[in-house]
Parts: C-alpha cells; sequence; structure tokens
C-alpha cells in the first residue's frame, strides 16, 4: 500500500492534470480516484481477488428542469439563505483520508461539540490514517457549529469535518 504523502501526491496530480479518473492496483490493493467538477473523490480499498465481475456503468441521474422551477419558493429560499450561512461559516477539513475519532480514546470525552468556543490551536479531533494517529486543530478562533461526520466514519482528504462560526 501507498504511505499518506505519496497519496497526497497523487491526488495533487490527478486535481491538477486533465484527466477525470485514476486507478491504481498492486498486490491486493486498490486506489480510485474520480474528478468531478468542483472536487476529487479518493476511495482505498484492500481486496483478494476472487473472480473479476463485470463491471456495469450507469449515467448519473439528472433532474428535468420542470422538476427544478416546480420547487416551492418558501423552499428554494431556506436552501439560499442555508447557502449564504454556510459560506460565512469556516470548514475544518481532513488533511489526509483515515478514520474519524472525536475522542483520545473510547473512554474520553469529545474533543469539541457543537457549541464549543475553539481557539487556532485546540485540537477537536484526530484522523487515525495507517496506525497513526493525527492531531487536527481548529485553524481559527470561533465557536463550533456543527460536526459533519460520525465518531468513527471513514474520512476522505478535503472532506470537511466540522462548521465553524469564526469570531
Amino acid at each position: 500500500m501507498l504511505k499518506v504523502e505519496e497519496i497526497r501526491e497523487l491526488i495533487k496530480l490527478v486535481d491538477d492534470s486533465t484527466i477525470d479518473e485514476f486507478v491504481y492496483e498492486h498486490e491486493g490493493s486498490k486506489i480510485k480516484m474520480k474528478k468531478n467538477t468542483s472536487e476529487t473523490i479518493v476511495s482505498a480499498e484492500s481486496f483478494k481477488p476472487i473472480a473479476q465481475a463485470p463491471q456495469v456503468h450507469t449515467q448519473p441521474s439528472v433532474q428535468p428542469a420542470a422538476a427544478v422551477e416546480a420547487q416551492p419558493a418558501k423552499e428554494a429560499e431556506q436552501q439560499n439563505t442555508q447557502a449564504g450561512n454556510e459560506s460565512n461559516l469556516h470548514k475544518i477539513v481532513s488533511p489526509m483520508v483515515g478514520t474519524f475519532y472525536q475522542s483520545s480514546s473510547p473512554e474520553a470525552g469529545p474533543y469539541v461539540s457543537a457549541g464549543s468556543k475553539v481557539y487556532k490551536e485546540t485540537i477537536v479531533c484526530i484522523v487515525e490514517a495507517m496506525k497513526l494517529f493525527n492531531e487536527i486543530e481548529a485553524e481559527v478562533n470561533g465557536e463550533i457549529v456543527e460536526i459533519l461526520v460520525k465518531d468513527g466514519q471513514l474520512v476522505e482528504y478535503g472532506q470537511p469535518l466540522f462548521l465553524v462560526k469564526p469570531e
């Protein structure tokens, strides 16, 4: 399996290139990166090859324009307000692919919760990658508005973990 630094470098290379999809397989491990217009999606998995199953490609569903226009004005206004509120919030993102943990151990309380005041150096969570526990800091002074992932959840590089209302 590739090291975290090597995976980060691959992500940067794919992101800066014109290719839309990259797959790397080696000794039972597979890394697949698929680029959307505004974000890069990375997944890594280990597997034991048993048999090659046929791949089925499906087209993403497209919502007809009429359905979008039929959306009630009040609901559209709420979505615009939420989007406006989120644009004022700072997103703490995962610097790597790994497992998200809210506390240093199962017995300990979470580092932060919604409503917690944080400072730039405040540790907000741990992301475990390849048996290494990496402490993630808040990066800004402010208040935690929302925790976007669950304890023990796998997270991707660049995935938002927390929303913080900066001071």
